[in-house]
Formats: C-alpha cells, sequence, structure tokens
C-alpha cells in the first residue's frame, strides 16, 4: 500500500510539472481568494451585525420599550454565549460528515430568521428566549469557517485569510451604528418602533444572503469547478504536503486527541483573554460613548470610527504576520495597545482622550482574534483534530462573551468593566508568553528525535494518525 500511495503521488507532482510553484502558487492562490473570501466575509459580516445589533437597539430605545432596568439588558446579551459556545464542536463535527455548501447556508437561514422575528418581542423574556436561539443557530459559522479555509490553503498562508474574514466583525461594528442611525429614523412604520427594524431588516438580508450562496458556495478544492486540473492537483498536494500527509478521514480517536491536549487549553485562555474586550466594545460602545455626554443618535455615528481602525488594522496586521510566519509577537502588541486604550478610558475624566482610548482599544483588540485562531489551527495537526480544536478554542473562548456582558454596570466611568478587561488582556500576553516558550520547546524535542532516529519527510504515512505529536510536525510561534 506504501508504494502505491507513493507512486499515486508521483503521477501527481508529473502533472503538476507544467505549474512554476514560484510564480503560480500566488496566482492560483489569488484565484482561490476570490471565489472563497468574499462570500465568507460577508457571511461573518452579517453574523456579527446580527448578534451586536442590540446594543444599538438598547441605544436607539429598546430598553425604555421593553423596560430593561437592572441587569436585565446584560443577562439578554449574556444568555446569546450559552448556547453558542456549546454547538460549536458539535457544529464543527457536522461540518466534517456533511458539505460546506450545505451546512453553512443551512444555519444561515435559521440565524436569520430567528433575527428577522425578534422585530415582534414585546417583552423582556421573549428578547431573552429569541437572543438563546439565535447564539444556537450562529454557533456553528465562524469555526465553520475557519476550519473550511483551514481545508484550501497552507498553514503559512491562513492568516491574512481568516484577518480578511475576520475583518468584517469591525465592518459590521461600524456598519451597525450606521444602519442603526439610519434604520431608526422608521420609528412607527408599519407598528414597529425603530430599534425593530433594524432587527426586521438585518435579518431578511442574511435570509437573502444564506439563499444565494447555496448555490455559489464551493466545497473542497476537489471538487472546485473554477479550478483546472492542474491547478487542482496543485493545491491538494500542497495541503497535504503542509499537513505532512496526517489523516483527514472521520475517527473518533482524533476527537480525544484534540480535547485530551493541554495546548489546546492554553490557547483557549489566550483567546478568552481577547474575547472579553471584543465583546464588551461591541456589545457596550454605544453605551461607553453615550455616557461620555454624547446624545443618542451622535453615539451611533461615533461608533464607527474605532470599528473601521480595527478593521484595517486586522488587515495589516494578518498580512505581516504570514509574510514573517509568526503568530505570538502580533498577538503581544495588538493586546498590548488595546491594554493602553483600556488604561485611558479608566483614568480619563474627559470625553476627548476617553473616546480616543476607545478607538485604541478596537484598535488593539480586532487584529488579534483571526490571529490567535489561526495559530490555534496552525498547531493543531490532522482535519478532524483541528475541527475539533477550533471549535473549542471558539466554543469556550466565547464563554467570555458572558463575562462582557456583565461588567459594565458602573456608568459613567465604567471602572468595573474596564478594570476587568485590563485582567484579561495581561491573561492573554502571559499565557502567549508561555504558549510561544513551550512550542518552541516542543519543536527542539522533535528536530533532536529526528536527528537521532533519522525520521524524515518520505516516512511521514508512518505517523499520518498521531496528529501534530508526529515527530514530522512543527508548531508555529
Amino acid at each position: 500500500m506504501g508504494l502505491s500511495n507513493n507512486d499515486s503521488i508521483k503521477s501527481e507532482s508529473e502533472k503538476q510539472i507544467v505549474l512554476n510553484p514560484t510564480q503560480e502558487r500566488a496566482l492560483i492562490l489569488r484565484k482561490i481568494d476570490w471565489h472563497l473570501l468574499p462570500i465568507v466575509t460577508v457571511f461573518y459580516l452579517l453574523s456579527f451585525l446580527d448578534r451586536s445589533n442590540v446594543g444599538n437597539a438598547k441605544v436607539g430605545g429598546m430598553a425604555t420599550d421593553l423596560k430593561l432596568t437592572g441587569l436585565r439588558y446584560n443577562i439578554a446579551a449574556a444568555v446569546f454565549f450559552i448556547p453558542y459556545s456549546f454547538a460549536e464542536v458539535p457544529s464543527n463535527i457536522a461540518l466534517k460528515l456533511y458539505r460546506p455548501s450545505r451546512w453553512i447556508p443551512s444555519i444561515m437561514v435559521a440565524w436569520g430568521v430567528v433575527m428577522t422575528l425578534m422585530c415582534l418581542v414585546r417583552s423582556y423574556q421573549s428578547l431573552v428566549v429569541a437572543r438563546v436561539f439565535l447564539g444556537l443557530a450562529e454557533a456553528g459559522l465562524f469555526p465553520g469557517v475557519n476550519y473550511y479555509i483551514c481545508l484550501w490553503y497552507p498553514r503559512s498562508e491562513r492568516s491574512k485569510r481568516i484577518a480578511i474574514f475576520y475583518s468584517a466583525a469591525s465592518v459590521a461594528g461600524a456598519f451597525g451604528g450606521l444602519l442603526a442611525y439610519g434604520i431608526e429614523r422608521m420609528e412607527g412604520v408599519g407598528g414597529l418602533h425603530g430599534w425593530q427594524w433594524i432587527f426586521c431588516l438585518e435579518g431578511i438580508a442574511t435570509v437573502l444572503v444564506a439563499i444565494v450562496s447555496f448555490f455559489y458556495m464551493h466545497d473542497y478544492p476537489e471538487t472546485a469547478k473554477f479550478l483546472t486540473e492542474p491547478e487542482r492537483l496543485y493545491i491538494i498536494d500542497m495541503v497535504k504536503q503542509d499537513g505532512i500527509h496526517l489523516s483527514s478521514r472521520f475517527d473518533t480517536r482524533f476527537v480525544w486527541q484534540a480535547t485530551k491536549d493541554y495546548k489546546t487549553y492554553v490557547q483557549i485562555l489566550i483567546f478568552l483573554g481577547l474575547v472579553v474586550p471584543l465583546y464588551a466594545i461591541a456589545l457596550f460602545s454605544p453605551t461607553i460613548i453615550n455616557e461620555l455626554g454624547y446624545s443618542a443618535a451622535n453615539a451611533q455615528l461615533l461608533s464607527v470610527p474605532p470599528f473601521v481602525a480595527g478593521a484595517i488594522a486586522t488587515i495589516i496586521v494578518g498580512i505581516y504576520s504570514d509574510k514573517c510566519n509568526l503568530r505570538v509577537p502580533y498577538i503581544i502588541g495588538g493586546a498590548s495597545v488595546a491594554l493602553v486604550g483600556y488604561i485611558m478610558l479608566y483614568c480619563s475624566v474627559r470625553a476627548g482622550p476617553s473616546y480616543a482610548g476607545a478607538c485604541l482599544a478596537a484598535l488593539g483588540t480586532y487584529p488579534t482574534i483571526p490571529i490567535v485562531v489561526a495559530w490555534a489551527g496552525s498547531n493543531a495537526g490532522g482535519d478532524l483534530k483541528r475541527a475539533v480544536v477550533l471549535a473549542m478554542v471558539v466554543g469556550f473562548g466565547n464563554l467570555g462573551g458572558i463575562c462582557s456582558s456583565f461588567i459594565y454596570i458602573d456608568p459613567p466611568r465604567f471602572h468595573i468593566g474596564h478594570g476587568t478587561v485590563m485582567g484579561f488582556l495581561s491573561l492573554s500576553i502571559i499565557m502567549s508568553l508561555f504558549a510561544m516558550w513551550d512550542y518552541n520547546r516542543l519543536n527542539k524535542k522533535k528536530e533532536a528525535q529526528c536527528l537521532a532516529d533519522d525520521i524524515t519527510d518520505d516516512k511521514g504515512y508512518e505517523f499520518q494518525d498521531m496528529g501534530d505529536a508526529s515527530p514530522l510536525f512543527r508548531y508555529t510561534i
């Protein structure tokens, strides 16, 4: 069997000779980019818009109409993250079993319908129930698309693609503020308040995009009609070689590899430390800006620039992270910038410096998320283990959204919220330093093993079920 596998690889390689690796690689990857990234970026823009528009709706009058006194708004924001976090691993396993072009659009239709029907909520209780179902339906998108990207690109090319995809979160924050400002003017149309129209129109947009994507989303390189035969073979071989021929089959042992690996939990803590400030910005930036003394309408508009800055920084940092093939310096750098921003928010009593702090918080936080996700996916060996690790990191990390929902309770200075966020950013920096040291240690240990036992790349099939424990696998730092 080993000989037939090697012969097959040789014959495929011979067919690829017509492609010059140094000249054609970038062209083929760009071709894939144009067919994959626009649609998944729109997916995530709608996803983040639909989960965070509750912040705009609150400022737009929902808090008064639904009598969201005390911690009621915080609870309504928080319940989203409970089903969202725990449904991510099952969703990614389902994505492995079913076609991406069927699974991802299907969950989009589900959350789009929920979002649309949220315009009918008339009480605090119905808002909470709707947010629970919204979290359940949205759960599979972010980890699913990240896993989907891993099926098409080698590790050194993923960070900037995930960054482009994730920049939609920042755009959603900016776009959400602009949309809310405009849609609120529909107050009274059809017997609905302006904030109800926010839910209705954004939900309908999600459903329409989901229906279209059933016909335009591509599944795998092996079945991509937009690739020529030489291009298809080139991409398949490149991804296989990047994964040192680790197994891509479905086997529950790989699920257990992910859940028993301590490195998975280190990545969860890094991600958690960044998710808390992320959702603090997404859910409370209009409120924070409103408390600085600006009107509700101006608060919606002034929430736009921090998100625009975050979107630009996300793409730039993602590109340079891939170019340097480094993750930790960019995570620590971004977290440090965000930390400075939150220190300014904590200490300042004037609107100008506080608003500058909010901009720095977004500028530092948003670029780190795709880097962490790319890092976690790159350092999990094997398709199924990678799918489960990504779902665990994103899923359990997103429980930080519950924390974010309850820490902004002491207006106008919000010392509890800003102080808590500063602690989580510090956690992320410390755990990133530990992970960098640990991955470097493991790489040196594997290099020594390969030298001692004369293990070379052509023996990759002997270790295909070991995942990233394979002596041939090297961790990205």
